[in-house]
């Protein structure tokens, strides 16, 4: 089965979030869904995390921020990682992550995030873009699946307020990549 991946850029929580519904009403599989962002509201209060079957649960001042995420998203984590800092991800993007931590993945110049995003055939010059996203405190969508999924999902982020998107066709560089400057 070939994969292909569809990773959005978000400058907002609640454009992310926004776009996570709408995915979710379009009938998206939220299994092929995650978001990643840098946890910046770590030292304002103490924040803690439990699993609730499956789900990981978020509390704290910020629990309303990512709450909406961990309710919809299967698989949850916090990391800490040099050179980003904390980072929380939901979906299958952890599984990636672990995977490549696991597996001692070397990849020059990226990040454990990185390392997941190059592990399911996304190139490494987009990864360092999806990085830097990161550090300016943007929200990364990834929509990872079969082409005609990916081919749904894309344009549905199409739609919605992004900054940018990419879509990575499997054994290929990204085959589109649209930046919209506000």
């Amino acid at each position: 089965m070939i994969t292909n991946s569809v990773v959005a850029i978000y400058d907002t929580h609640e454009q992310a979030e926004r776009a996570i519904k709408e995915l979710q009403e379009s009938g998206v599989d939220l299994k092929s869904l995650s978001i990643a962002a840098r946890n910046t509201h770590t030292d304002e209060h103490v924040v803690g995390y439990y699993n609730a079957g499956d789900r990981m649960k978020y509390w704290g001042k910020v629990g309303v921020f990512w709450g909406g995420f961990w309710g919809l998203l299967f698989g949850s984590a916090a990391f800490a990682i040099p050179g980003l800092g904390p980072i929380l991800v939901a979906g299958p993007l952890v599984s990636w992550i672990i995977a490549a931590l696991e597996g001692a993945v070397v990849v020059g110049g990226v990040s454990a995030v990185g390392a997941g995003l190059v592990s399911i055939g996304i190139p490494k010059d987009s990864v360092l873009k999806y990085e830097v996203a990161l550090k300016t405190d943007k929200f990364l969508l990834v929509v990872h699946g079969t082409s005609e999924a990916v081919a749904k999902a894309k344009g549905i982020i199409e739609g919605t307020e992004h900054s940018s998107y990419t879509f990575h066709e499997h054994g290929s560089h990204a085959v589109h990549d649209e930046t919209i400057f506000a």
